[in-house]
């Protein structure tokens, strides 16, 4: 079957067509770390729910401190989770601390080292008046809306979340992704390698691309060079959202994945595209799952993952969405010109002391090397038929933060 090489962008558009964010679940809040938000957050208080004294020192009327010194006289005392129940009078003073409700008649705080207490009295020194009070709602208000659906929460989202008085967040379901490696050839990490053998590694950078982007990935092993074991493997895998086989994308004679899955119902929309590296991309739907074939050179297929999995997880999560430019660098060293294909450039990175980043291409870009691709921290992207580009000019970047 001929077809015409797609652009990244046509064969991106394709892979996340039609992706939804998946069904909720309600988990505690202990639990929901790096999950994301399947609905909008309303808080269920006013916070702070009074007005707090935000430091140690001395409840007490502004009236009676406009002039200093002024001599006031103790009658209590105000402490988190235990208020003073009375009305501060006309020359009155409360032992106050931080956190603390600031009493009734009150309406500044003087801090401690501007105040003496001796025998009952407090001799105020300076004071500002209204000063060092957190006022009722200052933070948010009940019924405030404060978290969106398609935010990833850190500590930041769940402590407020948790200040909102939520114990449970409804969250996305973690996309599952289903990794199969393909290949007489390969055997799992750890073996006794016989001729012409090579470690399946690529599984496992892919698992962990997964995990950091809050999805889960189950390994269905490695498949040998015929339909049976493809499809055997494959159908453990249904449960999956989406399946990832790894080698036997092209069309070689050995090249069975695209023949073995039409089999149970693969309906293949492309299975090559103008990309550099990564050419022979795989892509169908098989029933209610998306599936994705990656090339089996290890450079290869991790690239692929970062521009065309990475999408999909995060569409699958329903994250939201931020309108920014794409991370740019400025070029270390001059570039020859581009060739048909999108080329995504194995690059290092190294900051200016004005704060800007600028990158360098390893010296070799062959789609094998996997010690050179762990020491690159971002991928130069030339779009095809690009002319030479000089030092210093700018290049748009993917960041290899995973």
């Amino acid at each position: 079957m001929l077809m015409a090489l797609l652009t990244v962008a046509e064969a991106l558009a394709r892979v996340t067509d039609g992706l939804v964010p998946l069904d909720a679940e309600a988990l505690p809040l202990d639990q929901a770390a790096g999950r994301v938000l399947a609905c909008e957050m309303a808080a269920r208080l006013t916070q702070p729910p009074f007005d707090a004294s935000a430091m140690d020192g001395y409840a007490v009327r502004a009236a009676d401190v406009a002039s200093l010194p002024a001599r006031l006289r103790l009658i209590g005392e105000s402490a988190a989770g235990h208020r003073f129940g009375r009305v501060v009078e006309p020359g009155a003073a409360v032992r106050i601390f931080t956190g603390a409700p600031v009493p009734e008649g009150a309406d500044t705080i003087v801090i401690q080292e501007d105040a003496e207490e001796s025998d009952g009295v407090v001799l105020v020194r300076e004071a500002a008046p209204g000063r060092h009070i957190r006022p009722r709602g200052q933070d948010f208000s009940e019924g405030q809306v404060l978290l969106r659906a398609g935010r990833r929460l850190g500590s930041r989202e769940l402590m407020l979340a948790a200040s909102m008085n939520y114990p449970e967040l409804l969250v996305r379901r973690r996309p599952k992704v289903a990794l199969l490696a393909t290949g007489d050839e390969v055997v799992p990490p750890g073996s006794e390698l016989a001729a012409d053998q090579i470690v399946s590694s690529v599984p496992y950078g892919l698992a962990a691309l997964i995990a950091a982007e809050g999805c889960e990935a189950m390994s269905l092993g490695i498949a040998k060079d015929d339909t049976e074991s493809l499809v055997t493997l494959a159908r453990s895998g249904r449960a999956a959202d989406i399946l990832i086989t790894i080698g036997g994308a092209s069309v070689g004679a050995r090249d069975l994945v695209s023949s073995a899955l039409r089999g149970e119902g693969l309906e293949l929309d492309f299975w090559k595209i103008a990309m550099r590296p990564g050419k022979p991309l795989l892509y169908g739907k098989l029933g209610h799952q998306r599936v994705l074939g990656l090339p089996g050179n290890p450079v290869s297929a991790l690239v692929c993952a970062h521009v065309f999995l990475v999408p999909m997880l995060r569409k699958l999560l329903g994250l939201a969405e931020r309108a920014q430019p794409s991370p740019e660098a400025l070029l270390a060293e001059d570039l020859e010109a581009n060739g048909p294909r999108e080329h995504y450039m194995r690059a290092v990175s190294e900051w200016t002391a004005e704060g800007k980043r600028r990158v360098k291409p390893l010296p070799s870009q062959d789609s094998s090397l996997m010690a050179a691709f762990a020491e690159a921290d971002c991928l130069i992207v030339r779009p095809p038929h690009v002319p030479a580009l000089s030092q210093g000019q700018r290049v748009r970047i993917i960041p290899l933060d995973d």
